[in-house]
């Protein structure tokens, strides 16, 4: 017993022995992204290797005092708050109408709702322009949310809908019985039930849309609309050239929250995918 014992704990030290170096190979690009971001920039740009850096705080005072980095992540997480709650307002009652209900054209309507996913979006980049312009929301963040809303609402919508179909329709005939309607439903119990995959389809809805770069330029080109991923391409030094620790430092700053988002609702992430991705 003694033997096996040992021989247990000796596979679990290799097992985590062997996780803890690939997680260590997976965040040390980040890592060092980081080391950029806290490194002077004479450090960055000499053409001599430095083995052992110096740490300095110069880059994280410049991007809170020099640039307006406070109005640019304001402007970023609102737009993103405001897509999401678009998103799940729109899809939560689409999916359960696609999940629930038999009707004609069902499922020309599900692949058409897909279908809008798969579209270019260099097609559609100048007509969203004028569209924006003409109803005077350029340079606005209802336009990045309407936006960011319509790229990501298929996904969000076929995501919830895949959790809908794992409810029981039991639990449904029985709140009937006991004279629930159909919102009422939808609202007590469907709703909590599917709560891991509103969680997941939230999640990849900011995830891409903090990524989106082309809508965003062409929507907020002045700076006072910037979010970060304009603004992190619009950040130089004038005749110093590109400050590449700050541009490290802002990149790591914006991706850190969602990274330990990712990481809190991992298991919740990869069930919404992978359902997603199977479910007819």
């Amino acid at each position: 017993m003694a033997s096996v014992r040992r021989s247990g704990r000796e596979n679990l030290f290799v097992r985590y022995l062997i996780l803890g170096g690939w997680a260590l190979f997976c965040l040390a690009p980040v890592l060092w992204f980081l080391s950029i971001g806290l490194r002077p920039r004479t450090e960055i740009i000499t053409p001599q290797p430095i083995y052992i850096p110096t740490f300095s705080l110069d880059a994280w005072t410049m991007i809170w005092e020099d640039w307006p980095m406070a109005k640019y992540l304001r402007n970023s997480v609102l737009a993103i708050i405001g897509s999401v709650v678009i998103d799940l307002v729109l899809a939560i009652p689409a999916a359960y109408s696609l999940s629930r209900y038999e009707y004609r054209g069902r499922d020309d309507i599900e692949f058409y709702i897909l279908s809008t996913r798969m579209m270019a979006p260099a097609i559609v980049a100048v007509p969203i322009f004028f569209l924006f312009r003409n109803a005077g929301l350029l340079d606005s963040l209802w336009a990045l949310m309407i936006v960011y809303a319509a790229i990501n609402l298929s996904l969000v919508t076929w995501i919830i809908r895949s959790y809908m179909l794992d409810i029981p329709k039991e639990l449904e005939d029985a709140a009937r019985t006991d004279g629930a309607s159909d919102l009422r439903i939808l609202w007590e119990i469907i709703i909590p039930a599917v709560l891991p995959g509103i969680i997941t389809a939230s999640v990849i809805a900011m995830i891409f849309a903090i990524n989106e770069f082309l809508f965003t330029l062409l929507i907020a080109s002045t700076p006072d609309a910037y979010t970060m991923s304009v603004a992190l391409a619009n950040f130089t030094g004038g005749s110093d050239g590109v400050i590449y620790n700050a541009i490290a430092l802002v990149a790591f700053i914006a991706f850190l929250p969602v990274f330990l988002v990712v990481v809190a609702i991992q298991k919740h992430l990869s069930r919404g995918l992978t359902m997603g991705a199977v479910k007819g």
